[in-house]
This record gives C-alpha cells, sequence and structure tokens, in this order.
C-alpha cells in the first residue's frame, strides 16, 4: 500500500508507459494498470490500482520483491512536481485539470527503448503493429492469476533479441536498419541498465553512444525510463505543432519554435510536453493521413 501525500491517478501516469491501446505487455483501465516487466532478478507482473487516495501494488513472479520495491518511482510517488508554476494560463488550466498526473519512472532502460526503436520514422500506426507482433512472437506469457492469462505478455527479452539475425524482424514490419539499433540496444543491455544510477548529463551521452540512439530516441528514454522532467523530445513529428497549438494557438511549428515556447519551463520542460501530449488537444487536421507503407512484405 503506497499513501502519496497527493492523490496520484495511476492509470493517467502509467498511461504513457503503454505503446497504443493494445500493448500486449500492458492493460490500462480507469483506476487500474496491469504491468509486465523483467526485473534482473526474474519476470514480474504488477497489478497497480487506486484505492481512494492510496494505491495498492500488488506483484507476481520471480521479480514480484523488485518490482514492490520500485513501486513509489514508478507511480510517481517520489516525483517533485513542486517546482512547476507555469505561467501560461492554458497549461496552468491543463495542470490543474490533470493534478493526479505524475512522472513515471520505469528504470528499466531497455523496455522503453526497444519500443521506441520500433517508432523510429514510422507512423504511430505501424510501430504498434510492429510492436505487438514482435512482443507475440519472440516473448512469453506473463506471470500471475488467470485474469493476466488473457493475454498479457512480458516485454521481449534482450538476450534473445541480441542474436536474432536481422532479416527475422522484417516479418514484423521492421527493416535492418531499426533491427540492428534493437539488436546494439540488446547487446549492451547490461551498460544501459546502469544509466538508471548516473547523473543526466552522463546517462545520455551513455545511450547516445549506440549507434542509431539520437536525440528522439534517447530523450524518449530519459523522460519514462529515468523520469527526467526536463527531457525534450525533438525530431518529432508532430509534436512540435502539439505544444505550439497549446502554448500560442498555433497550428504548426518545428523543433526551434517549440524549444522557444517550452523555455520558459526549463528544468520541467518534459514534464510541461507529458501534461500537453495528456490533455488530448491537438491542432486542426488540414490533410488525410498518409498511407501506411508494408515492410513485412518486402
Amino acid at each position: 500500500m503506497l499513501r502519496p501525500a497527493e492523490p496520484i491517478d495511476v492509470a493517467l501516469t502509467l498511461r504513457p508507459l503503454a505503446r497504443g491501446m493494445v500493448d500486449p505487455t500492458m492493460r490500462v483501465q480507469q483506476g487500474e494498470v496491469w504491468r509486465a516487466t523483467r526485473t534482473p532478478e526474474g519476470p514480474a507482473t504488477m497489478r497497480v490500482c487506486n484505492s481512494g487516495n492510496d494505491i495498492v501494488v500488488t506483484a507476481w513472479g520471480e521479480g514480484a520483491t523488485r518490482a514492490l520495491d520500485q513501486a513509489e518511482e514508478l507511480v510517481g510517488v517520489k516525483d517533485d512536481h513542486s517546482a512547476f508554476r507555469p505561467s501560461n494560463r492554458r497549461l496552468r488550466e491543463l495542470t490543474r485539470h490533470l493534478a493526479g498526473l505524475r512522472l513515471a519512472c520505469t528504470r528499466r532502460v531497455v523496455e522503453v527503448l526497444i519500443p521506441t526503436v520500433v517508432e523510429q520514422r514510422v507512423q504511430g500506426m505501424e510501430a504498434r503493429k510492429s510492436y505487438r507482433s514482435l512482443v507475440r512472437e519472440t516473448s512469453e506469457p506473463a506471470p500471475g492469476p488467470s485474469i493476466v492469462g488473457t493475454g498479457l505478455m512480458l516485454p521481449p527479452d534482450p538476450a534473445r533479441l541480441a542474436t536474432m539475425p536481422y532479416y527475422e524482424f522484417h516479418s514484423f514490419g521492421i527493416e535492418r536498419r531499426r533491427a540492428d539499433v534493437i539488436r546494439r540496444i540488446c547487446s549492451a543491455a547490461s551498460r544501459l541498465e546502469e544509466t538508471c544510477d548516473m547523473d543526466r548529463a552522463t546517462a545520455r551521452q551513455r545511450l547516445t553512444a549506440i549507434s542509431g540512439v539520437g536525440p528522439w530516441t534517447s530523450e524518449y528514454c530519459m523522460l519514462l525510463a529515468l523520469g527526467d522532467p526536463d527531457a525534450v523530445i525533438v525530431g518529432d513529428y508532430n509534436l512540435p505543432s502539439v505544444v505550439a497549438w497549446v502554448l500560442a494557438g498555433e497550428r504548426s511549428a518545428d523543433d526551434d519554435r517549440m524549444l522557444e515556447l517550452l523555455e520558459p519551463f526549463r528544468g520541467q520542460r518534459g514534464r510541461a510536453m507529458l501534461i500537453i501530449e495528456a490533455s488530448g488537444i491537438r491542432p486542426p487536421r488540414r490533410a488525410p493521413r498518409s498511407r501506411v507503407r508494408s515492410i513485412a512484405r518486402i
């Protein structure tokens, strides 16, 4: 039982970790989240749910003890948001409206990096489909009670992905470039997990030392795995325009404009982006979605 000083909405806080609405490693619903993970001690399944102002956390599997020990960080109990006092009126209103949102910290770096690399340079729908296929074909069911047996899977095993030839990723819709990045990440898994105990500058340096892990990928990891409230995701196709629309009413923007608008929140820029994303507010669409290509058929 966790007793946070202020109410935390577990679904709102943990939803950014889910890759789409049908992530095979997570189930997110109002007031309750099921999440599968791999710890150094072994696999674990967590059930995290709101109970009044308290949070009830239950875990199963060989890694259950480690998962419970890190539950406070995962659900944002240790997330200090006191320094975030936005002057922008709209962001201030969103912060009040999403008062239960905290910055999650998984401390599972490779688990965040793998699906993030899958999302590099492709549409979200295509990436989520690829990640689902990757998990279902290379992983195994998560431990726990029968309710989880409806399909909750463990994240991919880095040791297995590290030794898979690149062409086996094609059936998941992942071409050689992304496959090679995933394999490099998995081969360096133990060194990457060490970033959890490094200062932020050193952690970024360690992450980006992997060829194919650039600022977009590393900042997602800094935000979600390491809980950095100032992680700024640059290089995203949609995010600059979303930020500009919420903060300035501008329909389109590039990274430079986004960084300019986020500058007043330096130190908490990642938190500002997280709140904006969670709001669901988006600029009006000007054109139909582009056609999704299929790498799996290559």
